[in-house]
């Protein structure tokens, strides 16, 4: 299949689009895979409560997708982004997500393999495939205590890293050409996401 037609093209980044601008307050939808580790870090973020409206679901990729999409359909947002990991999904499932996000006008963020990975980046580059239990491990190491996942402080902790996070996203990404998020582990767009909320942190 094309890569076009999975892919949605990216949009450029903030700083480039909104130079000596304030953005006007957009409303975001954020449906996450995950019932709470991605939740937790997504209502963290020092925006207006009317800013983000985020839900957990844990469900499936395709499930988020179709739950954006019912979610979306009821309510007036400005952009809307669905949030999973390609873990162990079925490659079919996975790719099918992006096409129905895309003929949907939905972002992704994905994370090659898990979540985590978003994280670890704040603190060093990584660019070897690791499994769940790595990435646990990575983290306890690198927040000098036990990682839980589904952590309500994370956000907080490694707020001081997160530029540095979003270059080692863009430079592992870079890595890749072309892109295929089914297969690029490890790889993560969250920092896409990230990127837009921080327009609206105060």
């Amino acid at each position: 299949m094309p890569r076009k037609s999975v892919f949605r093209e990216r949009k450029r980044s903030y700083s480039a689009r909104l130079v000596g601008k304030i953005p006007p307050k957009e409303r975001f939808l954020i449906v996450c895979e995950g019932a709470k580790t991605e939740p937790n870090y997504f209502i963290s973020f020092r925006v207006p409560k009317d800013v983000i409206d985020v839900h957990g679901i844990g469900d499936n990729t395709v499930g988020v997708v179709n739950k954006a999409i019912g979610l979306k359909s009821g309510g007036d947002y400005d952009q809307v982004w669905c949030v999973f990991d390609r873990d162990s999904f079925p490659s079919t499932n996975f790719n099918a997500a992006f096409v129905l996000a895309n003929n949907n006008n939905i972002e992704i963020a994905y994370s090659n393999e898990a979540f985590e990975i978003w994280y670890l980046l704040h603190f060093n580059y990584y660019d070897t495939g690791m499994s769940r239990k790595q990435y646990g491990a990575k983290l306890t190491e690198c927040l000098g205590h036990k990682y839980e996942k589904n952590s309500t402080t994370i956000y907080e902790e490694i707020l001081e890293m997160q530029p540095q996070a979003i270059k080692n996203a863009e430079k592992l990404l870079a890595t890749y050409n072309p892109e295929n998020p089914e297969r690029d582990n490890p790889s993560t767009t969250v920092h896409l996401l990230v990127e837009e909320l921080n327009k609206f942190v105060s």
